[in-house]
Order: C-alpha cells, then sequence, then structure tokens
C-alpha cells in the first residue's frame, strides 16, 4: 500500500479531518487524522494492518505492544498479519503497565505499534514499560507519523505515511492568525 492509497482510506472514511486543531501533544495543525474513524471498519482495519506488518516483517518481532487507547485496533491488526502475540499498555495510577495478565518475556522481540506518532511521548513509555521486562525493543511504528523529529524515539520508526503539518506554536499555525477557534482533539 502506497503512501497515498493510506491517505485514501482515511479520507475516504471521514477520518481525515481540515480546519484547526490543538493535537494533545500541544502542537496546532491544519489536518487531524482521526484513526478510530478508518479503524471502526474491519476490512480497512485489515488493510492497513496488513500494509504495516509488511513494512516490518524482516524485523522478526514476536509480539506488538500498544499503548491504550489508540493503538489497540491497530496492533491486533499488524499482530494477526504477522500470526504472533499482540498486547498492550495501559494506565494505572497515571502509570503506563502491562495489566490482565500479559507478560513480555526477555527473549522477546517487542515492536511498538500506534496509530498516529506525532512527538512520541507515549511511544517513548510503552518503550519503557518493554524494556523494563527485559524485552528487546526492535523499534516503533505507526499508521501515521505527523513529527517532525526523526531521532525523538531513540529508535527505528517505520511508518505507513508521514504527514508533517503540525506547527510548535500557536502562532505558526494555520488558522490561528486572526483569531479562529481552535478545536481540541487527542492525537
Amino acid at each position: 500500500m502506497t503512501e497515498r492509497e493510506v491517505l485514501d482510506l482515511f479520507r475516504q472514511s471521514g477520518a481525515l479531518l481540515e480546519g484547526h486543531f490543538r493535537l494533545s501533544s500541544g502542537l496546532h495543525s491544519d489536518r487531524y487524522l482521526q484513526s478510530a474513524l478508518v479503524l471502526q471498519h474491519p476490512d480497512l482495519a485489515e488493510q492497513l494492518g496488513r500494509a504495516l506488518a509488511a513494512r516490518l516483517e524482516h524485523l522478526q518481532p514476536t509480539v506488538i505492544l500498544s499503548p491504550a487507547l489508540g493503538g489497540i485496533v491497530i496492533r491486533q491488526e499488524v499482530g494477526r498479519a504477522m500470526h504472533i502475540r499482540a498486547q498492550f499498555a495501559e494506565r494505572q495510577d497515571g502509570k503506563l503497565m502491562l495489566r490482565r495478565g500479559f507478560t513480555l518475556w526477555p527473549n522477546d522481540r517487542v515492536l511498538v505499534v500506534e496509530d498516529v506518532i506525532t512527538t512520541g511521548g507515549s511511544t517513548r513509555e510503552t518503550i519503557a514499560v518493554a524494556e523494563a521486562t527485559g524485552a528487546s525493543v526492535l523499534g516503533a511504528a505507526a499508521i501515521i507519523d505527523r513529527g517532525v523529529d526523526p531521532g525523538r524515539l531513540n529508535l527505528p520508526l517505520h511508518r505507513a505515511r508521514s504527514v508533517r503539518r503540525a506547527c510548535r506554536s500557536r502562532s505558526r499555525a494555520v488558522g490561528c492568525r486572526g483569531g479562529s477557534r481552535t478545536a481540541h482533539c487527542t492525537a
């Protein structure tokens, strides 16, 4: 699947929104990718999972790990396409951790998978969860990479599509000039 085809799936499903958005990272953007809208369609989720898995096969992971909530659907589809375990980390008392009986072992080769990565904050937290178990973290992957800093994870980042349109400040964001409203969305 090409980068254009990935973005077309977002458009077709109404998951590519245009306007002015303040992302959970604090960045502003004129586009917002609501991956839940594309991933609600099992056939589209499967296509995206297979496309991402095809880019990751060479790493030979033994488990996919995602942060809850955004990465849960895509990690399942990537895990299914690769025929490997797919787990998620979730917050308890404000700290990301493995729960629900999920376990990583020191011989596991972990790939952290997300729907959208911007600054990489939750991805880094998820990497730390895996590393705390002694497992090897091979890198991270996302359907969409919105980030502007390629070294933000200190690990390889694989993606199905890059969308680098986020701004670092309100004054530099398209639509911020002239006092337009900011829609508060998470990404």
